[in-house]
């Protein structure tokens, strides 16, 4: 019988002990945390929310294997009308369609964008300057990342059309995603995996193969290796409850600038108090920006889409997220590019920056994929065209 160690209680860990249990291995998980979920933790209390905005896309390969171990769970749909709520800012002010040479670049019949370009020349010379940049900047709900024109032209593209696709691929698990990380836990321990909380990891263990399924930077760290480090975002991320108001936006993406505001209780009111609305946000940020800077912009699109919000505030927080929001790859780079997830010795990383194909969450799923199969010696998964 395999052993595997799993350090790392979030989705890339979860879905790796699930992988190794139902071949038939030990598992063992420790998560440093008193809760599972890494980032996908949902808060407990009155308003329900997440490290930043969350979405299930059902385009990608997690789906289908979360639908087959009936994980997935209740879905909180989007209202027709609410959806028609969705707002764009360009030129300062909100506009309920994209400005036409962005247009070109949505088009699903366009050529492959290349890999070693990065997004803003090459969408130029299809949209225009002024609409790729429209482009790139509402690319940033998929990227977190504050000047995504800078990155690989294919990167964004990706992106870019599972952003915008019809119908939307992004689903809500309903309660926020604590729930499904709660229906992976229940899984794993019927299929004999043992999970241990509050249990900090600071050497690799022996005698056992290792998945470490932690932030890229928590990795580094315990494995004493420098070379583990890949570019990500930097984005202050804005939580905030307001009295409900008829006519307040469902969505507002802005297009002069990177940043989003979604008000999820759109789709699921268990998320704050009767009477309340939720709305998340994430603005990214520049190195030398600060959390001021982030919260000023995100404060002007709440006065576009939320009129009056101030006086309508019953909770506010905000926070800044260094490094946590999954890779993003320059020009040149592909996900092949970043850190591999065999590290040698029988030690595996699984995470959403590491060297695995998707988007978001579906890295960190197909890298954990990888790293149980490599554990096990059996044949890598094809993910070629993951």
């Amino acid at each position: 019988m395999h052993r595997i160690t799993v350090i790392g209680g979030g989705f890339a860990g979860l879905t790796a002990a699930i992988t190794a249990a139902e071949a038939g291995a030990e598992v063992t998980v420790h998560e440093a945390h008193h809760t599972l979920g890494g980032r996908a933790r949902t808060t407990e209390g009155r308003y329900r929310t997440n490290e930043g905005p969350h979405a299930l896309y059902n385009g990608g390969p997690h789906w289908t294997w979360l639908k087959q171990r009936d994980l997935i769970g209740p879905l909180a749909p989007i209202p027709p009308l609410e959806a028609a709520r969705l707002r764009l800012r360009h030129h300062g002010v909100l506009r309920r369609t994209p400005p036409f040479p962005m247009l070109k670049l949505l088009r699903r019949t366009h050529r492959q964008a290349p890999v070693d370009v990065d997004f803003l020349t090459w969408a130029t010379g299809i949209a225009g300057e002024e609409g790729a940049r429209a482009a790139a900047h509402y690319a940033a709900v998929a990227l977190f990342h504050h000047d995504p024109g800078s990155l690989s032209a294919a990167f964004v593209q990706e992106r870019l059309r599972r952003a915008t696709k019809l119908p939307p691929e992004a689903h809500y698990p309903r309660g926020g995603w604590s729930g499904l990380i709660d229906r992976m836990a229940a899984h794993a321990r019927n299929l004999g995996v043992r999970i241990e909380t509050l249990s900090r990891v600071d050497t690799l263990p022996t005698g056992t193969q290792v998945v470490v399924a932690t932030s890229l930077d928590a990795a580094r760290r315990l494995l004493q290796d420098p070379s583990l480090s890949w570019p990500s975002g930097r984005t202050v991320l804005v939580d905030l409850a307001v009295r409900t108001r008829r006519g307040d936006a469902f969505v507002v993406s802005d297009l002069d600038a990177p940043g989003w505001l979604e008000r999820f209780t759109a789709q699921d009111r268990s998320l704050a108090p009767a009477g309340e609305q939720l709305i998340q946000g994430q603005i990214p940020i520049a190195p030398r920006e600060s959390k001021a800077d982030g919260t000023a912009r995100a404060e002007q699109l709440l006065d576009l889409g939320f009129p009056g919000w101030r006086e309508r505030v019953t909770w506010r927080r905000e926070a800044v997220a260094n490094g946590r929001t999954g890779a993003v790859d320059p020009p040149g780079t592909s996900w092949r590019d970043r850190p591999a997830v065999d590290r040698g010795d029988g030690v595996y990383l699984a995470g959403d920056q590491v060297a695995a194909p998707g988007v978001l969450s579906e890295v960190s799923f197909n890298s954990a994929l990888t790293a149980v199969s490599l554990a096990l010696g059996r044949p890598q998964l094809d993910l070629k065209h993951a």
